[in-house]
């Protein structure tokens, strides 16, 4: 989970000043954690700390948005008004309701649906609960279970051959593309359609966590989120995270958010 927050982090400044290169400062002075992250954390407090039930999720989305009201980026419009102002959403009947969202927001916060699981199927399962609340959208589920399912197989100590094939086999996502062939003509795109595939890609084409991360930032386009997804697959897989990205981490989010990734840590040894 800490490497979806590291790839928020080093996003974070390029979401709407793109970059088309590798070559770039991994950290800079206003790099810092989004709404990706702290809904990333809702989601991990759910798991841990409820019977993940539905509304536990809703009452986790809801408890950490309002402690984080105005994270760097901002939450998007139509979860910004489920969050806060849900009688703005059509039909209008002022309960929160899933709203048919394809939007790459589902993909982005599930991470650790894909470390805590114990199967493939109680991944997949997680995840679909974690989106459906708000991306009940096939496409929304699908970016979830694509992203937690690439890192429950990394944690397997699978190959990156075998997590392409399952999900191209399941899912359906283009991975034939490379990054130089994805990064010209590549914007800004919220969707999980227009964001999972490049951000798997980002990881297939790695050879070490900060390379993933930097191949995520370059391709441009929603760049938080992207490697958000990218940096999640990358920690499975990889295993270790240079100790000056760690320290970088530690000195911009709250304690309390370091507490929770060390749980998610704790969790997965203890099983």
């Amino acid at each position: 989970m800490l490497g979806a927050i590291i790839g928020d982090m080093v996003g974070s400044v390029y979401e709407f000043d793109n970059i088309k290169t590798t070559d770039f400062p991994l950290f800079v002075r206003d790099s810092n954690y989004t709404d990706d992250s702290v809904m990333s954390f809702a989601v991990a407090d759910w798991l841990l700390h409820t019977n993940r039930s539905e509304s536990a999720l809703i009452e986790k989305l809801v408890s950490w948005a309002k402690n984080y009201p105005c994270p760097m980026g901002g939450y998007g419009g139509s979860f910004r008004k489920w969050l806060f102002h849900p009688q703005m959403l059509p039909p209008y009947t002022g309960e929160r309701h899933p709203y048919k969202s394809f939007g790459n927001g589902s993909a982005m916060r599930c991470s650790a649906c894909g470390w805590v699981a114990k199967t493939m199927a109680e991944t997949l399962y997680l995840a679909k609960r974690s989106a459906e609340v708000t991306h009940n959208h096939p496409e929304g589920i699908k970016g979830a279970q694509a992203t937690a399912a690439a890192i429950f197989m990394a944690r397997q100590g699978e190959t990156k051959e075998a997590i392409r094939s399952y999900i191209v086999n399941t899912f359906g996502y283009d991975l034939t593309r490379s990054c130089d062939e994805i990064r010209p003509s590549y914007s800004f795109n919220e969707t999980c359609q227009g964001t999972v595939p490049e951000a798997l890609i980002s990881f297939f084409e790695s050879t070490d966590f900060e390379s993933a991360i930097r191949l995520g930032v370059s391709l441009g386009g929603d760049s938080d989120t992207l490697c958000c997804i990218t940096g999640g697959i990358a920690e499975a897989y990889y295993k270790e995270i240079p100790e000056h990205i760690i320290t970088e981490v530690n000195r911009r989010v709250p304690a309390e958010l370091l507490c929770l990734i060390q749980e998610v840590k704790d969790y997965n040894k203890e099983r």
